[in-house]
């Protein structure tokens, strides 16, 4: 996994330094600026030496837990935005990935008890199409439904400006709910889908086992024989996806955060990518590979608290 990290992040920043374009060009273009003032900004964040130095500078400054200065939000520190913006990731994505992985697993698990019926039926084609559909898209489309026609919702950022950072706790929490709803609605509708399908298959798998059959012929309730012998032995897959979707607790999607004009890494990410700001999207990634990193430990500890084999006794 470390040696993963590694390649991750050596590929980013080789990528961005040979893409065409120049981040102190863009910044330029923005605000007008004496070439001298260019050179001495080129200089600032060493974009005058050669690879190897800017490779070995960003390394040892990594290591020491400084990320260097964002170019185009200069002079702000790459870990102070960062650290700025992830309140509001981890507030989208934690919401994202219960409401995901809490539905999802429940209605996959509904799916395999009724296979071949109406309701597998249906909820296959809604699966289907809402794993086919671009998010954008349908953010846009409840922007335009909820928001502008029929004004229930607001449409974009994650508080009302005219709300007072002294009022009451429930006032703000509740202007938190609603900025929340349609982002995490159109995040979790687009990702559901591939946790459904995957807890329906290893739940059709694992109802066709002899122990789930030895169960039922012990007269024990369908209840129990589902959910406290089958589901648990048909959910590893689900973990492992789990672990894997953990960085949009990070990022949260980078489309969705840009249609709500949400405050969060991904659309500081996009920001990055766009305006050639190296040190900030190379800060971006080391978020988003140490979410994956903390995915698979957690998975690898979710299975062996789950599985039965591993208990003593």
């Amino acid at each position: 996994m470390g040696a993963w990290a590694v390649r991750r992040l050596l590929i980013i920043f080789v990528v961005m330094r040979v893409a065409p374009g120049d981040p102190l060009v863009r910044l330029d273009a923005n605000t007008p600026m004496d070439p001298a003032e260019v050179r001495v900004l080129r200089q600032r964040f060493g974009l005058d030496q050669p690879f190897t130095a800017q490779l070995g500078n960003w390394v040892a400054g990594a290591l020491r837990g400084d990320f260097g200065t964002s170019i185009g939000h200069y002079p702000e520190t790459v870990g102070r935005l960062l650290s700025t913006r992830l309140p509001a990731s981890l507030i989208l994505g934690s919401t994202v990935l219960l409401l995901n992985f809490t539905l999802g697993v429940w209605l996959g698990v509904l799916q395999a008890r009724h296979r071949g019926g109406r309701l597998d039926r249906w909820l296959t084609r809604a699966s289907v199409a809402l794993y086919a559909m671009p998010a954008f898209w349908l953010g846009l489309m409840l922007i335009a439904l909820l928001s502008l026609e029929w004004r229930i919702l607001p449409s974009a950022q994650m508080h009302d400006p005219f709300i007072q950072p002294g009022a009451p706790f429930v006032t703000r929490f509740t202007d938190l709910l609603r900025h929340l709803v349609l982002p995490v609605v159109t995040l979790s509708a687009v990702t559901i889908a591939g946790t459904m399908r995957l807890q329906r298959t290893a739940m059709i798998q694992t109802l066709r086992e002899d122990f789930v059959r030895a169960a039922r012929a012990r007269g024990l309730d369908e209840r129990r024989v589902v959910w406290r012998h089958a589901w648990r032995n048909a959910v590893f897959p689900v973990i492992t996806l789990f672990g894997l979707s953990l960085p949009v607790l990070v990022t949260g999607a980078v489309f969705v955060e840009y249609v709500f004009n949400w405050p969060g890494l991904g659309g500081l990410a996009a920001e990055a990518i766009s305006g050639r700001d190296y040190p900030l999207l190379m800060g971006c990634a080391m978020l988003v590979t140490g979410a994956v990193i903390l995915g698979g430990v957690i998975t690898d500890i979710a299975q062996h608290a789950i599985d039965p084999r591993t208990r003593p006794g």
